[in-house]
């Protein structure tokens, strides 16, 4: 580690500002360095548009870069407006998008749609590689997959701040599992990012599969975790404890289920166990169903009102 668990809660006393500098260029290290300077006017196109009782669908493209568009659904309630906004991010499946936009896919899943009968704008875009993004971010001088999810996710908030439907300053994301985790780089990232909700998505580098990163080091995440690193946690520059703390003082609500097979429970608590020493204790909330690898109704209904209380 670059920081040692003491140094960093010693950085976190003497600012935030400065942890999360420190974290950010340990991160950075397995990630590739963060794209500067690409960044243009958030346009998007419409495909095709659809209508209901409470909100318009629209299936859109958004660009991320000058010749890359990424393809996303679009909520937007016909309630009062400026609303609070919310990017859901989805898990690896291969519908993508669609399946937070409630198009197919496991219905506890469908939580784009869910929070745009809730009055929220909601932006669904693709990850690289899924649904209907055709995309090698390797081609295109990307160090992982992660990186380019960062950077898309990013300017996906970009596009909901330029709209006059959203409320810029109540802005969230939510992401079960693989968009769990993309949920939470997001918000290290982007601290436009107010509120978050992360879903099976996590657990501390050591406790996953027993020490062994290979789910971490394909070309879907981040390949260095293998050529530099070994796949050993005890050599991984970042780890989830301190990313946890990075977001801090924002909104962070965490779904870990006892029976997730992917993410081991003991890590997850292990983790807000030491987020907690540096986050005010209303804005950190973490629930531990006794269920597997789901986002079961009565935990999603919790999320839900945890975003109304800090993004209405």
């Amino acid at each position: 580690m670059l920081l040692t668990r003491r140094m960093f809660l010693a950085a976190a006393v003497g600012g935030r500002p400065r942890k999360r500098k420190s974290f950010l260029g340990a991160m950075q290290l397995v990630t590739g360095l963060f794209p500067r300077g690409r960044r243009g006017r958030p346009d998007s196109t419409v495909d095709e548009t659809a209508d209901f009782p409470s909100f318009t669908r629209r299936k859109i493209r958004y660009r991320s870069e000058a010749d890359d568009w990424v393809p996303a659904y679009l909520f937007v309630p016909k309630a009062k407006v400026p609303a609070p906004a919310m990017i859901c991010l989805h898990q690896t499946v291969r519908l993508g998008k669609g399946e937070p936009a409630g198009l197919g896919g496991n219905p506890n899943l469908h939580y784009a749609r869910e929070l745009a009968e809730r009055g929220y704008v909601k932006l669904a875009p693709d990850y690289p590689n899924f649904g209907d993004y055709v995309f090698d971010p390797y081609a295109r001088g990307y160090a992982s997959a992660t990186m380019k999810g960062i950077w898309n996710h990013m300017r996906a908030v970009d596009l909901l701040e330029s709209m006059p439907e959203v409320a810029r300053r109540r802005i969230g994301s939510i992401g079960h599992s693989l968009g769990g985790h993309n949920t939470l780089f997001l918000g290290v990232f982007d601290q436009r990012v107010q509120a978050m909700v992360t879903s099976c998505g996590f657990t501390s580098f050591p406790r996953y599969k027993g020490g062994d990163l290979s789910g971490w080091s394909h070309k879907g995440y981040m390949p260095r975790i293998a050529e530099r690193y070994g796949k050993d946690p005890s050599r991984m520059p970042f780890d989830f404890p301190e990313l946890l703390a990075v977001l801090s003082p924002r909104a962070l609500f965490i779904n870990a289920p006892l029976g997730d097979r992917n993410f081991d429970v003991t890590g997850v608590k292990e983790c807000v166990d030491f987020a907690g020493r540096v986050y005010p204790r209303e804005r950190l909330v973490a629930v531990y169903p006794d269920r597997g690898h789901e986002f079961p109704p009565e935990i999603r209904s919790q999320a839900y009102d945890f975003l109304d209380r800090f993004l209405r």
